[in-house]
């Protein structure tokens, strides 16, 4: 049954905690594998206590982000300078790698990992909104947030500014 975005806001959010319990010598890929079943279970918010675990996930879910927004920014960069300077092509063709290097970057690295579709909540005022978060001492909470627009947003600047940079060097050079 798929169930409405709607749906999923009305009722009581879903909330994974990963404990900080060293009761074995391999803890941390017991934390591992608690995130990833975390993760492929798409609960609204997970808290993760071991901190070693919450800034590797921190930072991977950080790069991520990062590579869609210079994807994001430098195609659209490279489509407006083509469109201010028409008579010099060469000067959006930089900008159009690297939205294409950063696009397959993430679709490589990032676009399959179900940690893609978690952001680390900051907010103070949706962190309010999960509740026992005082019962930890510096948790990182990760917010579940439905991504697929962006991506195929992110993936159609890419292949707009792709398909005009060619066209503008064909019609350069033709």
């Amino acid at each position: 049954m798929v169930q409405n975005p709607d749906d999923r806001e009305l009722k009581s959010p879903t909330i994974h905690v990963i404990r900080e319990v060293y009761d074995s010598g391999n803890a941390h890929e017991t934390f591992e594998a608690e995130l990833e079943k975390a993760l492929e279970a798409k609960v609204n918010y997970i808290i993760i206590e071991p901190t070693v675990l919450g800034d590797e996930t921190g930072r991977w879910i950080t790069v991520g982000n990062c590579l869609h927004k210079t994807a994001v920014l430098s195609g659209i960069s490279s489509i407006v300078s083509g469109l201010i300077w028409q008579d010099r092509p060469l000067f959006s063709a930089p900008l159009c790698a690297i939205s294409i290097f950063c696009t397959g970057l993430y679709t490589v690295s990032w676009n399959y990992d179900p940690c893609c579709q978690y952001q680390v909540e900051r907010d103070p005022k949706k962190l309010a909104n999960v509740p026992n978060l005082h019962e930890f001492s510096s948790p990182l909470v990760l917010a579940y947030s439905d991504n697929t627009r962006t991506k195929y947003f992110h993936r159609g600047i890419t292949l707009l500014s792709a398909a005009f940079c060619a066209w503008q060097l064909y019609k350069a050079y033709k």
